[in-house]
């Protein structure tokens, strides 16, 4: 991956050293269930009947069992090739009923109770809620490589500068400059620039190049280090500009809930077309010289009248 070129130079206020070394947080790694039984008191039996001896995954419609009377759930029954793993007999389509009748009267937390959700769910319900369960773990919004990573925010705070080494700032605005000496050669390449760190907040900036039907474009966007409810408590803007015009894009930023790809491939962010981006750079369109800039703020109701205010906060850090 390409990384020369990008200049990313804070020119005020960043985090106090304390802050920048994670010292004030204490970062922690989420544990990963091995599987989805719960231990809950008289129905601990019950549910172990309900786990899959292939998988150990909670079973959950069509239930199947062998002629034996041992069961499996309807993913595994394909990956056995129709035999039974516990005695080896040919299962067949026999559904066990019965114990999906039992597991139609059972009530269970969801299996991230361990990380704050307080949710009681009928045994059917369970598997819809945790899908968007607010307190599942997060996947690492880094966009340079496949990371596995997954944890609440405060971990992959602390994964990201310390595995990734991405930059962190305290601040709401940004300036930075992107040089590249031959703007027509730009293979498929992603940059994360830095995590920004206001109103309590952390935010993903992505600044990036890559290939768009014939040519390369050039694509700036935020990510908010949070769910998708509380991104949408937050405004940015970005403009790129040279020869006396601009582009400027505003939006809510994408929650990392989305993943990169995702984000990018919707086109949701500042797209610069290589045309115009060498026309912003000036001179002999040889040199890319892109200049990108912008603020991160939150909007608030008004308590006496209702209408939205801005709130910005008081320090500022910027990338020259």
């Amino acid at each position: 991956m390409e990384s020369d070129g990008i200049e990313s130079v804070t020119s005020l206020d960043l985090m106090d050293e304390d802050e920048i070394h994670g010292r004030p947080h204490h970062f922690v790694s989420v544990p990963k269930p091995h599987n989805n039984s719960i231990n809950i008191p008289g129905t601990t039996s019950v549910h172990e009947l309900l786990e899959c001896p292939v998988c150990t995954n909670s079973m959950y419609p069509p239930i199947h069992q062998c002629h034996n009377g041992h069961t499996l759930c309807s993913t595994c029954k394909t990956r056995v090739h129709n035999r039974c793993p516990t005695c080896r007999q040919e299962l067949g389509d026999i559904r066990c009923l019965a114990l999906e009748k039992v597991a139609e009267s059972l009530e269970l937390p969801c299996k991230y109770c361990s990380l704050g959700c307080p949710e009681i769910f009928p045994y059917y319900s369970k598997l819809k809620h945790e899908a968007v369960c607010n307190f599942r773990p997060y996947n690492c919004p880094y966009a340079g490589s496949d990371c596995s990573a997954v944890g609440d925010i405060p971990f992959l705070v602390t994964h990201l500068r310390d595995d990734h080494k991405v930059d962190m700032h305290s601040g709401c605005t940004f300036n930075h400059r992107y040089v590249k000496s031959n703007p027509r050669e730009v293979e498929n390449a992603t940059w994360m620039l830095t995590v920004f760190h206001c109103f309590g907040q952390y935010f993903c900036l992505h600044f990036e190049a890559f290939q768009l039907g014939m040519g390369p474009v050039y694509m700036a966007f935020l990510r908010f280090m949070g769910d998708e409810t509380e991104a949408r408590n937050y405004t940015y803007s970005l403009e790129v500009g040279g020869n006396g015009r601009k582009l400027i894009w505003e939006g809510n930023p994408r929650s990392i809930r989305d993943s990169h790809k995702k984000v990018r491939d919707s086109h949701d962010g500042l797209i610069i077309q290589r045309n115009m981006a060498l026309f912003f750079s000036g001179g002999d369109r040889k040199e890319l010289k892109l200049r990108v800039t912008g603020r991160i703020w939150k909007e608030q109701q008004n308590p006496e009248g209702g209408a939205k205010v801005c709130e910005v906060p008081r320090i500022i850090c910027g990338l020259n």
